[in-house]
């Protein structure tokens, strides 16, 4: 993951620094062909030829870099698209990330604190940024820590069901920020593309495909056998039991 992550980081690189070269060039070039026609020699005038054809290597070079970025989002899109994630349909996947879906009053979230810390607060934002709700846990050892917010806001009012993000802001003793890590456990219920990016739905919210960090099987149901015992007024009664009142043996 981190050779294809720092392989895509050079291609981009790569294509960008292309394209900033190619503007100072082509900047260049029009500066020169415009001081050439400026001063040429009215008796022996530039061939037209010459640099109409330079133009049009100009705009081919140009071409081939935008050709270059559209094979390499098909490229992206191939090894991590729709067909490939909707495999996961179905999993257990954490993800790395801090948004969660408010449904019916329910929103969990999990976090992750590098160390011990002696003032957590958790900040609960819309999908504007704005801070809906602030709650202080009580409990902020080192460790994952899950996090149930009832979708009340700070003034007991039900909010809107939607997505929602965590904030999480932690400090030691001596006032020195604890590292803090935020994310969303749950089953793959959907996988989108969107815009090159392949989406998948975490418990309701969106998160991207790269962000997830784990996967597994949810385990199978347990089913609950019957011991087959009966008091005999149900179906399991013997009709040829002659102990049985009920029976058409003991009835005649």
């Amino acid at each position: 993951m981190v050779d294809a992550v720092s392989g895509a980081a050079a291609t981009t690189d790569s294509g960008a620094l292309g394209r900033a070269r190619l503007a100072e060039n082509f900047d260049t070039f029009l500066s020169l062909l415009t001081t050439q026609l400026k001063n040429q020699d009215p008796l022996s005038p530039l061939d037209s030829n010459q640099f109409t054809q330079q133009i049009v290597q100009m705009t081919g070079v140009e071409q081939q870099l935008l050709t270059n970025d559209l094979l390499k989002k098909l490229v992206s899109n191939t090894g991590s698209g729709v067909s490939t994630a909707v495999a996961l349909i179905g999993k257990e996947v954490r993800a790395d990330a801090d948004v969660a879906a408010l449904k019916g009053g329910k929103a969990e979230w999990t976090y992750i604190l590098d160390r011990d810390a002696s003032d957590v607060k958790l900040e609960v934002l819309d999908e504007k940024g704005r801070v809906v709700r602030s709650i202080a846990p009580t409990d902020n050892k080192i460790g994952e820590h899950k996090f149930t917010w009832d979708g009340k806001s700070a003034a007991g009012a039900s909010m809107a069901d939607g997505t929602y993000t965590l904030r999480v802001t932690a400090k030691d003793s001596q006032g020195s920020t604890v590292a803090s890590n935020v994310v969303t456990d749950g089953v793959v219920t959907g996988v989108q593309q969107r815009d090159g990016a392949t989406l998948i739905t975490v418990n309701g919210a969106q998160v991207s495909w790269d962000k997830i960090v784990s996967i597994r099987q949810p385990p199978e149901p347990v089913a609950t056998a019957s011991n087959g015992a009966s008091d005999g007024s149900g179906s399991n009664a013997n009709p040829d039991n002659k102990d049985d009142e009920t029976s058409p043996s003991a009835a005649a």
